[in-house]
């Protein structure tokens, strides 16, 4: 039988290789890209569609402000738009654009291909396997906290 993990021992090589990661793929960001908040607002969009600045807050744990600053900075560039809810003229609904898609497509594609080239050339069939079955748990563990 299995025996169960120490569970702060896995919070903390989890906590640690994961914050070595952020870091790694925060500093393959070129000038002119999408911030950290930006591409998770727009991910979070493009993901779960059109939403309210509050609720996109909520889900990412920032104020409404910080949010509101965040999709007004994407608005500026084309990437988000708002309109009003069909439903209750009170609120606004911001919803990703085709441009914003495209930026999507194309950073998740550069971040991807380098994180794909790393993978091919310094892990194992088996490793590839087991990241490959914790990349859903890792998004789980994310999504909860």
């Amino acid at each position: 039988m299995a025996q169960t993990p120490d569970i702060d021992d896995l919070a903390a090589g989890l906590y640690g290789g994961i914050g070595l990661l952020a870091r790694r793929i925060r500093h393959l960001q070129a000038p002119g890209d999408l911030s950290l908040p930006e591409r998770s607002a727009l991910a979070r969009l493009d993901r779960g569609g059109p939403n309210t600045a509050a609720e996109l807050a909520r889900a990412e744990q920032i104020t409404s402000q910080a949010m509101g600053t965040t999709l007004s900075a994407l608005e500026e560039r084309g990437f988000v738009e708002r309109r009003p809810d069909p439903h209750d003229g009170r609120r606004v609904i911001m919803s990703v654009t085709e441009a914003g898609v495209e930026i999507l497509r194309h950073k998740r594609d550069a971040r991807a291909q380098q994180l794909a080239k790393a993978l091919g050339e310094q892990f194992t069939v088996s490793e590839l396997e087991t990241l490959r079955a914790a990349a859903p748990l890792i998004e789980r563990l994310g999504e909860s906290l």
